[in-house]
């Protein structure tokens, strides 16, 4: 079948201008519902995101590959259809999160109602409509100008990277609106192309629609159930007083006048007074971040009485370092336990700025007390570049609670609790120093023994011969605290320790030379699982106790930075059967969820994507279908994987996850769309010859294995040098690693996609909808494989399919082994 007319440049132009306002508006609404999503569930849902934006994009190839196959194809109408395609994604994005209100699905039932799945199927169709509509537009523009699909590609990757920035700026205003904005793209992208009175006017009530829609709550993300400030909210007299949107979340400030709130992990069981009010600072609604009330009269003694104040009788430290200070209560137990210099390091200048300055009064202008020195800065990278050796590294926030929500949080990647990050910490200590973490107590034990685990290994790596003389630990009833120390604890701390516990009713866990025999212990557990495994971990048995123990408490790697990850396939069965017993808040939601979304996302992949293909007819004699397939399916898995990986070492590098995927997706899709650009620019405008379009595959393929290694050594100078630039800085040296992987990646696609327009231009959505089919799995796949065998082996997977896409399709006329 012969593509049709070329259309006149004004035309072009117009259709390019078109694509380049659907693509950043579908970008930037795929990272806003990310951010939706982490309100309405979790962070860990930013990767089902992506699989079903992909799915969006595969269904719809398949569907233009079916239609331009059954339906002439004149260029009116596939004009007409690309104006009705961008004014569908606008109305499809903003219905799409109403809709998405209304399921009622929930992530941690997953584990004990299947009901869950097929609602997680119906949340994933729900919102990939609009990108389905989305990328129709591309499907059709590279259908009707298939000469042109280098140019076009490169718009749609370089708007997709404009989008990826605007997001960015479109976080400081509520989800919902954004959202609404990006549906503007689409009606803006229509009216652009619009030839005909008719199509004008529904362009035009369109816009009215979404105007009217703008001032309603109604596609407003609802706060997760199970989520903190849900459950806070139940309590009589609890109320928001305030809410902001920004790039590290939406903060939310709650109170309670009628039951203050009372928060204080550790408080031992003799402290018989109540705590001074409290106001909760919420991120997502979760993660709470505590602000003490200071009326100028309040007595800090129950600040005394937690298991985290340990550091502090052991030895009196002078200066102390509060990593992710958050509200302020780890700087308040600081200053008044002796502390004379408190730095306070808090990623989230926005949530700095409302406790430091909002609520300065309500705190007692605790962030303005002379002893305290705020920064803004990501904690790893702070320490990185202070100068200053501190005396007490505090672990607070995230970094000492992170995990929970029952394991729905098991799949985020934390670099502040790897072997790499206790190294960094121990480096900054005075030779007295301590790094003190308190956490939720769990049973069986898990995050307990990972984290001392990944402490004796950090240790070891650091050249000490004898951990546990550098360890302690003790435990309330509700949380545990454990102690790092740089150098031996000497036996005054030691003694110091026992004193503390046996006044407060705490159990020592782990002390040099000493433990709690089972008898003299306040708080049972029955087995003593937490006892038996710190002894267990600092013996030779070690390698075998993490091997058989039937959660994985293997210490975290920055190259597997998944500290809340401890599922074990094993153990599943064993847990399903106590489910009744309370067994299901023993699985990690997180983890069976993105399983049941990769096995979600094959199901729908087959059946919307390539299922509808076989109603393709088989008359293309001259083109080797099981090979083009096998290459744009090794694309898009190759594409996702180097995608996904590269998400989790930004985040690395820049601290936080959201804002990682908007630096890295911008990235990743403006050096990809020059890529693309230069292969129109090789093209000249005019048709190549499949052996010179297959040696510039070959070309390309080898040009992303050297940006690979590119990437990894400037990955290794920035995180060895660089790493305690400010945050732009930071993201600007990542993406001078990132730069020229992407470019040579946007090569491949378009040149695949460009061989097959001169020999079949029907099967271009047919490529393109088996392309989108493997992306939409890679997405869920590449988290899987970088939990199961790290960062680097999914990265280094890519390269290797990236070869073989290479090599499977051939010029005519060659052997792929020739």
């Amino acid at each position: 079948m012969k593509p049709p007319a070329s259309a006149p440049p004004g035309s072009l132009l117009r259709l390019s201008l078109a694509i380049a306002l659907v693509s950043p508006a579908a970008l930037a609404y795929q990272l806003l519902l990310m951010r939706w999503l982490a309100v309405a569930h979790w962070h860990p849902f930013a990767v089902m995101i992506i699989s079903l934006a992909l799915l969006g994009h595969g269904a719809s190839g398949t569907w233009l590959s079916l239609y331009l196959h059954r339906r002439a194809r004149e260029p009116a109408r596939l004009d007409d259809l690309f104006v009705r395609c961008a004014l569908l994604f606008a109305a499809t994005a903003a219905v799409a999160p109403m809709l998405a209100r209304a399921i009622p699905f929930n992530g941690l039932e997953l584990v004990w109602n299947p009901r869950q799945l097929a609602w997680l199927a119906a949340l994933y169709v729900t919102l990939s409509v609009p990108f389905f509509f989305a990328a129709a537009c591309f499907g059709l523009a590279f259908a009707r100008h298939g000469p042109r699909i280098p140019s076009l590609y490169g718009a749609d990757l370089l708007g997709a990277g404009v989008g990826a920035i605007a997001a960015l700026a479109l976080s400081h205003v509520p989800v919902q609106h954004g959202l609404l904005l990006c549906a503007m793209g689409g009606a803006i992208a229509a009216l652009l192309t619009a030839n005909r009175a008719r199509a004008r006017w529904a362009t035009a009530g369109v816009v009215i629609a979404l105007l009217a829609i703008w001032p309603g709550p109604w596609a407003s993300p609802p706060v997760n159930e199970f989520k903190d400030l849900s459950r806070t909210l139940l309590v009589p007299g609890a109320r928001v007083v305030a809410e902001q949107s920004g790039p590290y979340g939406q903060l939310t400030l709650l109170t309670s006048a009628q039951v203050p709130l009372r928060r204080a992990p550790g408080l031992s069981l003799s402290y018989t007074d109540e705590p001074p009010e409290q106001m909760a600072l919420y991120t997502d609604g979760d993660d709470p971040s505590i602000v003490v009330h200071d009326d100028g009269g309040a007595a800090w003694r129950w600040l005394e009485s937690m298991t985290s104040a340990l550091p502090y009788r052991m030895a009196q430290p002078d200066s102390v370092l509060v990593l992710s200070a958050g509200g302020g209560v780890d700087v308040l137990q600081a200053l008044s336990l002796g502390a004379h210099r408190v730095d306070a390091v808090e990623p989230s200048a926005q949530r700095l700025h409302w406790v430091r300055d909002t609520l300065a009064a309500y705190s007692g202008e605790l962030y303005r007390d002379r002893r305290v020195h705020a920064f803004v800065a990501e904690p790893r990278a702070f320490v990185r570049a202070s100068p200053r050796r501190y005396d007490l590294i505090v672990l607070a926030g995230g970094e000492s609670f992170a995990g929970g929500g029952a394991g729905v949080q098991s799949v985020s990647d934390q670099y502040a609790l790897t072997v790499e990050a206790l190294r960094e910490y121990l480096s900054r200590l005075t030779p007295r120093g301590m790094i003190v973490a308190t956490r939720w107590s769990k049973q069986p034990p898990r995050d307990e023994l990972k984290l001392f685990a990944t402490a004796i290994d950090a240790l070891r790596a650091e050249g000490v011969a004898a951990p546990a003389r550098h360890l302690a630990a003790i435990r309330n009833w509700d949380a545990s605290t454990w102690v790092i120390a740089r150098e031996p604890l000497p036996a005054r701390a030691v003694a110091s320790l026992r004193r503390f516990a046996d006044a407060l009713g705490f159990d020592v866990v782990h002390a040099p030379g000493w433990r709690t025999p089972a008898q003299e212990r306040f708080h049972m557990l029955d087995p003593p699982t937490l006892f038996d495994g710190v002894q267990v971990l600092l013996s030779p048995r070690a390698r075998d106790y993490v091997r058989g123990y039937k959660f994985d408490i293997a210490p975290a790697h920055d190259d597997r930075p998944y500290f809340g990850h401890y599922f074990r396939w094993r153990s599943l069965p064993e847990l399903i059967r106590l489910r009744g017993q309370g067994g299901a808040v023993l699985l990690d939601s997180g983890y069976l969820l993105l399983v049941a979304a990769l096995l979600q996302a094959i199901a729908l992949a087959l059946l919307l994507v390539l299922w509808p293909l076989r109603a393709m007819p088989r008359r293309h004699a001259r083109t080797p279908r099981l090979r083009v397939g096998a290459y744009f399916l090794a694309l898009g898995l190759a594409f996702l994987f180097v995608e996904i990986a590269m998400l989790s070492r930004l985040n690395g590098l820049l601290g936080h996850p959201l804002v990682a995927a908007n630096v890295g997706l911008a990235g990743m899709l403006l050096f990809a769309g020059l890529g693309s650009l230069q292969v129109q620019r090789w093209m000249g405008g005019s048709a190549m010859d499949d052996t010179r379009l297959a040696r510039r595959i070959a070309w390309a393929a080898r040009a992303i294995v050297f940006a690979m290694v590119w990437q990894f050594v400037v990955f290794a100078l920035v995180h060895e040098y660089a790493a305690a630039w400010p945050v732009a800085w930071r993201a600007v040296a990542g993406l001078v690693g990132l730069a020229p992987l992407a470019f040579a990646m946007g090569m491949p696609f378009p040149l695949g996609l460009a061989r097959l327009a001169q020999e079949e231009p029907g099967l271009v959505p047919w490529a393109w909808g088996i392309n989108g089919c493997a992306s939409v799995v890679a997405a869920i796949l590449a988290l899987l494989l970088a939990i199961a065998f790290g960062l680097r082996a999914t990265l280094l997977l890519a390269v290797a399919l990236y070869v073989f896409a290479a090599w499977v399709w051939p010029a005519r006329g060659a052997s792929p082994t020739g």
